[in-house]
C-alpha cells in the first residue's frame, strides 16, 4: 500500500512534554498519546519541529521515538521528524535512529543556509539514499528561509527512489495546486498549515500533520474527514469554529500556543525550552477563556 493511501488524514506533530527542570516528562508524552489517538488521529509524527527537536539532544530524541513507538503500540502510524541544514549530520542520524516501527521519515528542508534549487535536489538525494524508511519533504520557508520549489518537489518525487511525499506548509495556494496537479500517482501531498487546511483538502491534499491536533483532535480530524470524504459545507462549520484557535496558536510563537491550551487542559505543564518562551500572560488567559467559551474544542 502506498504512503498516500496509510497515511491519508490527520497527522499530529506531537509536542515535547517537559517537567519543571526541563526534562522530558515521559508520563505526560504517555498521557498526550493516548489523548491525542482516543480522539481520532489517523498518524503521529514524532520528534518533528513542533515537537522543539531543534533544543532537544540526539540521546534524548532517540529515547524520545522509541519511547513513543512503545506506547504507540501499533495503534496508529508513527512518522519520525529527522532533518537539519547539515547533510552528513542528517545521514548519520538516519543510521543510528531506532527507526523498526516507524512508516517514514519527515525531513525539513536545510534552513539558515539557503541553499539553491539544486542543493535542496542534492540534499534530499543524499538523505533518500540514506534513509531505511520512505522520505517525506517538508516545506516551511517562513522558517527555513528558501522555498522549496513546485518544480523541484516534482523532480524529487519523479526521479529519486524513496521520497515518497511532502508536507506542505508554503502557504502558497498557487504553489499547492501546481503540487497536486503534477504529482505522480502515488505521492502523498499533505498540508503543514493547520489555517489553509481546508481549502487545501479542497483542492485535493491527502491530509495533513498538525499542531492544533495535539490541543483539538477530535474536532479538527472530524474536520479533517468531512472534507476529504467531500463534505465541504459540514466541514466548514467546524473549521469556522477554530478559526480564532488557529490565530491564537501561532500569535508569538510554535509550539507556544498549543503548550498554553495544553496546560490548561492538564495534559502537561506550560514548559518549553530555550529559546522558546511560553505564551505571553494576557494570551495565554485568552486561550483558557477560549476553552472555558467552548467546551467542544476540548
Amino acid at each position: 500500500m502506498s504512503l498516500r493511501k496509510q497515511l491519508r488524514g490527520t497527522g499530529v506533530a506531537l509536542i515535547t512534554p517537559f517537567k519543571d527542570d526541563f526534562s522530558i516528562d515521559f508520563e505526560a508524552l504517555d498521557a498526550m498519546i493516548d489523548h491525542v489517538i482516543s480522539n481520532g488521529v489517523e498518524y503521529i509524527v514524532s520528534m518533528g519541529t513542533t515537537g522543539e527537536s531543534p533544543t532537544i539532544s540526539r540521546e534524548e530524541k532517540k529515547q524520545i521515538v522509541e519511547h513513543t513507538c512503545k506506547k504507540i503500540n501499533n495503534r496508529v502510524p508513527v512518522v519520525v521528524g529527522i532533518g537539519g541544514n547539515n547533510t552528513a549530520e542528517v545521514v548519520r542520524e538516519l543510521q543510528s535512529f531506532p527507526l523498526d516501527h516507524a512508516i517514514a521519515i519527515l525531513s525539513v528542508s536545510p534552513y539558515y543556509s539557503k541553499p539553491s534549487q539544486e542543493g535542496l535536489y542534492q540534499h534530499y538525494k543524499a538523505v533518500a539514499a540514506a534513509s531505511p524508511k520512505p522520505v517525506i519533504l517538508y516545506n516551511v520557508p517562513g522558517r527555513t528561509g528558501r522555498n522549496l520549489s513546485a518544480a523541484t518537489t516534482i523532480r524529487l518525487a519523479k526521479e529519486v527512489p524513496n521520497i515518497a511525499g511532502i508536507k506542505d506548509a508554503a502557504g502558497d495556494m498557487l504553489q499547492s495546486m501546481q503540487l497536486l496537479r503534477d504529482r505522480p500517482d502515488d505521492f502523498l501531498v499533505c498540508s503543514g498549515d493547520d489555517s489553509l487546511a481546508l481549502p487545501q483538502l479542497a483542492c485535493g491534499m491527502d491530509g495533513l500533520i498538525s499542531v492544533i491536533a495535539n490541543s483539538m483532535p477530535r474536532k479538527f480530524s472530524d474536520m479533517v474527514r468531512l472534507a476529504l470524504d467531500g463534505r465541504l459545507s459540514e466541514a466548514k462549520v467546524l473549521n469556522d469554529a477554530m478559526l480564532e484557535t488557529y490565530e491564537l496558536l501561532f500569535s508569538e510563537n510554535n509550539p507556544a500556543g498549543v503548550k498554553s491550551f495544553l496546560s490548561h487542559l492538564g495534559l502537561i505543564s506550560n514548559n518549553l525550552r530555550l529559546p522558546v518562551t511560553p505564551l505571553s500572560d494576557g494570551l495565554h488567559q485568552r486561550a483558557k477563556l477560549l476553552l472555558e467559551k467552548d467546551a467542544s474544542l476540548r
